[in-house]
């Protein structure tokens, strides 16, 4: 039994090297684990390798998650320093193709075709949401508010630079008093951005992330559009039009769709390490687990959660 226990301390703490392919290039992971194990799975669809290793939380490592593993969010985050990769640049598939379905797959366009002029979320769930943006987005801001409305839910005391919005429904955005201009696009069918590098202080979406069949790219065209120091707010609660969520969202709970969100956020290197949001004007809590169990406690409105990422650096 001690042979035993020596020979697998001393593998644990080894420094384990190994050289894959990411995105046909060749790069070097070198990965420093006192934790328990390292799997390699070569992915037949791509020409890389993808990686779980659970791994000391070292801030120069960036978060790799092996897709077969989605929904066990009490693993800790992989993190592998990778030389290829350059900010901006997708890092990684968080979805893999049943988690991106949905159950009704007509065209989103024709779902969207109706205007509705109503709000999705109460009114505890927008207060809190209207204050947070008070306190993220500096008035004077560029603001992109993507997959919209007819309200945006910015404050409407604090001016700001410039407000695109983006949605499915002309009509709805029409409506909206707080966009300067606004486009019509269908991410899932066509996942990119009407806009050119750097234009946005800010990036909004409002409990809208869930229809998003390849949230990878978007994140990628989010982390485009916004200037460096640029923040991007995704907010959600617990409400959706279940046939139109994708699959890997439907069946959650808030803290794997909190997880989730980290995750598109992570896919992308360039982003800073998200923040969770579950309540407005209060202090965080720092302890693991409060702030673990207040995604977890009863609500009297609709519950908010906020998962924030700034462009390389948080002003």
């Amino acid at each position: 039994i001690l042979i035993v226990m020596t020979l697998a301390v001393a593998i644990s703490s080894l420094n384990l090297q190994h050289t894959c392919i990411l995105k046909q290039k060749e790069c070097q992971i070198t990965c420093h684990s006192t934790r328990k194990y390292v799997k390699l799975l070569r992915r037949t669809s791509h020409s890389s390798f993808t990686t779980f290793l659970k791994a000391d939380q070292d801030p120069q490592f960036i978060r790799l998650v092996q897709p077969s593993d989605f929904g066990n969010f009490t693993q800790p985050y992989s993190r592998l320093s990778v030389s290829a990769a350059s900010n901006g640049e997708l890092v990684r598939e968080v979805l893999n193709s049943s988690q991106r379905m949905k159950l009704d797959t007509s065209d989103d366009s024709y779902f969207y075709t109706i205007p509705r002029i109503v709000t999705h979320v109460d009114e505890g769930f927008l207060a809190q949401l209207t204050k947070l943006y008070r306190e993220r987005i500096a008035p004077g801001s560029s603001v992109l508010d993507l997959m919209s409305s007819w309200i945006s839910h910015l404050p409407k005391d604090v001016k700001y630079g410039n407000v695109v919005g983006h949605g499915m429904n002309a009509v709805e955005l029409s409506r909206n008093q707080q966009l300067d201009t606004f486009f019509v696009r269908d991410l899932n069918s066509s996942p990119g951005l009407a806009a050119r590098d750097q234009t946005f202080d800010a990036v909004i979406c409002c409990v809208s992330v869930q229809y998003l069949q390849y949230p990878e790219q978007i994140f990628q065209e989010i982390y485009r559009v916004l200037k460096p120091g640029g923040v991007c707010i995704v907010a959600f609660s617990n409400r959706l039009f279940y046939e139109k969520a994708v699959s890997a969202w439907r069946d959650g709970s808030g803290y794997s769709r909190v997880q989730l969100v980290k995750q598109y956020f992570g896919c992308v290197r360039g982003f800073t390490d998200p923040e969770v949001v579950t309540e407005v004007g209060t202090t965080p809590d720092k302890n693991l687990f409060a702030s673990f169990m207040s995604m977890f406690k009863p609500s009297t409105s609709d519950p908010l959660y906020a998962v924030i990422c700034y462009r390389e650096f948080k002003p």
